[in-house]
């Protein structure tokens, strides 16, 4: 038997009904029953007076599977449907929201739209999912963390090369240093973190991404595992010998400070090199250097949590200089000699030194250290002779060309042929020599 007219109540509805029957039947007060049901006495008379009129349907709210007064009409309802599985086909809620308001003049919420787009059955392309990340307070001291990055992109917006801008954020407050180079890699990344020492010193620690410039994609060495270290780049190498730590995000969003930095860039600093007429690289780094990022921190720059500033002094440009190069440790033979880049370098001052350094230094010099100290070399245009060396003569071909009857001419059978006739006759001749089968 199909019932009809079926009102579904809440598990606090029938909790009410029990309790106001009882008050009914005079069991309970009406004060009891407002207590246990959490309702005020004159909210109880009304649910009694109601119930005695409509029995338990009386409990549920009068406007309980009505139509709302405030409902948009089918007429415009369809409309919108047709719309969105039509020239709005794939649009999202809040998009198709904002064009049927721009060019249908219906004004839909983005919410109305989600539930009839699911009443309606109409797929779109949603949000992906976000990891849960945890916000990271800001560092309280200037100079205790640096973010570092470099951002490829058309600065020029075709007026000249593509080329990178190596940045650098403070975490504390904000404050910007940055520089074009050709490409991002080892080089550039030293050049610009001297030019940052020699403006504001050197920080405790730098936090980068895993590019290959940054941290070493290579295999440890038996040396290495023995150790428990990993391999390093060689900016890794030379900030370590610098005494600041190096931090590696996991992910672009870790170090979220200073890509924001780039959108930013991207968006102000290429509208003002359009206005500005830049072309070139040295152009650009001239207008940067000349207030750009002054004006640009500032306007964006905030104060540090604590004041003390843990810059520390810069070294020097001997020290950096020995430090901020490409080092390669090479082996010294027997005769003083290494090679490096195929080429020989000869040591003329006498050392006892099993393996030295090779320094290729930022302003294109090459220096040879053992333990801190430069060695006198020289390069070796050629390389000696030993004078017992044995030289290998090559014989010349002397076109010898075999007569027409000769074996190799000859195929299979006719010179199996010609063996056995030779050793039928007992001759000796040139056959005799040649132990092919029978």
């Amino acid at each position: 038997m199909v019932r009809k007219d079926m009102i579904e109540m809440s598990r606090r509805e029938l909790t009410r009904i029990h309790f106001i029957k009882q008050a009914l039947e005079k069991k309970i007060t009406q004060a009891k029953a407002g207590e246990l049901t959490e309702l005020s006495d004159r909210q109880i008379r009304r649910l009694i007076k109601r119930m005695r009129k409509e029995g338990e349907t009386g409990i549920c709210h009068c406007s309980r599977g009505r139509l709302s007064n405030r409902r948009i009409p089918k007429k415009i309802k369809d409309k919108v449907i047709k719309l969105c599985r039509g020239i709005y086909s794939g649009f999202g809620p809040t998009f198709a929201s904002e064009k049927l308001l721009e060019r249908d003049g219906i004004k839909i919420s983005d919410e109305t739209l989600r539930l009839w787009f699911k009443e309606a059955e109409i797929t779109y392309q949603g949000r992906k999912g976000r990891k849960h990340r945890q916000w990271r307070e800001r560092k309280e001291h200037i100079g205790e963390l640096v973010q570092m990055d470099g951002s490829h992109h058309d600065w020029f917006e075709g007026r000249g090369p593509k080329c990178v801008l190596m940045s650098y954020i403070d975490d504390a407050t904000g404050r910007v240093y940055a520089r074009f180079y050709d490409y991002e890699g080892t080089y550039p990344a030293m050049d610009s973190f001297w030019r940052y020492i020699e403006k504001y010193g050197m920080p405790q620690s730098v936090y980068l991404d895993r590019h290959s410039t940054y941290k070493s994609t290579a295999k440890p060495t038996i040396e290495e595992e023995l150790s428990g270290r990993d391999p390093q780049s060689q900016f890794e190498r030379a900030l370590s010998e610098l005494t600041v730590k190096v931090r590696h995000a996991g992910s672009p969003q870790a170090k979220g400070r200073i890509e924001r930095l780039f959108r930013t860039f991207q968006d102000r600093l290429v509208k003002d090199m359009r206005l500005e007429g830049i072309k070139t690289k040295e152009e650009a780094n001239r207008f940067i250097d000349n207030g750009y990022l002054k004006k640009h921190n500032e306007k964006f720059c905030n104060d540090p949590a604590k004041e003390a500033d843990l810059h520390r002094p810069n070294p020097g440009k001997r020290i950096l200089a020995g430090i901020l190069c490409i080092k390669i440790e090479r082996t010294v033979r027997n005769d003083f000699t290494i090679a490096h880049d195929t080429k020989r370098y000869q040591i003329i001052e006498k050392t006892r030194a099993k393996k030295v350094f090779v320094e290729e230094r930022l302003n294109g010099t090459m220096e040879i250290t053992y333990q801190g100290r430069r060695l006198a070399y020289k390069e070796i245009a050629t390389r000696p002779i030993k004078k017992n060396r044995k030289e290998v003569v090559l014989m010349k071909d002397r076109g010898h060309t075999p007569s027409k009857d000769h074996p190799w001419r000859l195929p299979y059978k006719p010179i199996r042929h010609a063996f056995q006739e030779a050793n039928r006759s007992g001759s000796e001749g040139r056959f005799s020599h040649w132990e092919g089968g029978t």
